[in-house]
């Protein structure tokens, strides 16, 4: 298993109730098994069709492999005027 730090920020933080948590994911997971299973086990996060994920402060597509003590953030979309 791989741990990993889930940061979560704007309306993901009140879907999920917490700012972060620690969480497993089975070794080479990507960023597209992450979503699957954070939406599993956070249902309310269905309600976004779409969020960014940043591993470790930069972008990352879906292809990419989680590593033990990555710190991931999940952003929501960002909406302005």
């Amino acid at each position: 298993m791989t741990e990993i730090t889930v940061l979560f920020f704007g309306i993901t933080s009140d879907f999920v109730g917490k700012n972060s948590i620690k969480f497993n994911v089975k070794n080479l997971s990507t960023v597209a098994d992450l979503k699957l299973k954070l939406r599993d086990e956070y249902p309310s996060l269905k309600n976004l069709h779409e969020f960014a994920i940043a591993v470790n402060e930069e972008y990352a597509a879906n292809e990419m492999i989680l590593n033990n003590n990555d710190v991931v953030a999940i952003i929501p979309p960002v909406s302005g005027g």
